[in-house]
């Protein structure tokens, strides 16, 4: 019988989140079966070049995965992470959540601290990099504006496409907080794409307590990880989490 991890005693939380947590609410992986690099290949995957060599053809796409996600519901780990997150803010205890994923799950089941690390379908933003301007609401099946009301320059989809490197800001906050962090868990994730495959050894570094549950064993394995839980994540984490 897996028992409680006992989380109730830490402090400084950090959560880490990758596509093995929504296969639950039915949205494949991208590189697993009928996932993006399935069903559209992996030459034409969103990338910088693609959105301004076919701006129409990316936010088909984006469209698209943003439907899929809107027909999604959070499963019983989402809904676990955000009970845990009620918990510790409750006693004064701090909790970051971050997630690889854009597909919006994690604040629907009530997260609120959470560091969408990727970004997210259902925000847009200006294709300037200059620009100061910040993300706006984007859930409408059409853009709601193809112009920054800030400079005037094209919107864009406020995600990570697949040649782009992570914001500053987002990679800011999750070193923040590695830096205090007493109890990291991955869920979903091997861990192993730069830059969430440095996560789990600031963790360590700092001297957490450092945990794994995914479906499958990590290979080769982390050595910064100290415990393993092999498993689904909707299943798992209810019971380990209380």
């Amino acid at each position: 019988m897996v028992e409680s991890l006992g989380v109730d005693r830490y402090r400084n939380i950090v959560v880490l989140t990758g596509a093995g947590i929504s296969a639950a609410s039915g949205l494949p992986t991208y590189r697993g079966p009928g996932g993006l690099w399935e069903t559209v290949g992996e030459e034409n995957v969103p990338t910088a070049r693609s959105l301004i060599e076919n701006p129409q053809g990316t936010w088909a796409l984006v469209r698209e995965l943003r439907e899929r996600s809107r027909s999604a519901a959070p499963n019983p780990a989402h809904t676990a992470l955000a009970r845990l997150e009620e918990r510790t803010l409750a006693r004064g205890a701090s909790f970051t959540l971050v997630t690889q994923n854009v597909d919006g799950l994690h604040r629907r089941a009530g997260s609120s601290n959470v560091i969408e690390f990727h970004g997210s379908l259902f925000r847009a933003r200006c294709s300037r990099d200059a620009c100061e301007s910040e993300p706006i609401p984007d859930d409408a099946e059409e853009p709601t504006s193809a112009q920054c009301s800030t400079c005037g320059s094209a919107l864009r989809p406020d995600v990570v496409l697949f040649d782009e490197l992570i914001p500053a800001r987002p990679e800011w906050d999750v070193k923040r907080a590695l830096r205090a962090c007493d109890l990291f868990i991955a869920v979903g994730t091997s861990g192993t794409v730069s830059p969430a495959s440095s996560f789990v050894r600031s963790a360590a570094y700092a001297g957490a307590r450092t945990i794994l549950v995914n479906l499958e064993p990590m290979q080769p394995r982390h050595p910064d990880f100290h415990e393993e839980y092999l498993g689904r994540a909707e299943t798992l984490l209810p019971l380990i989490l209380d």
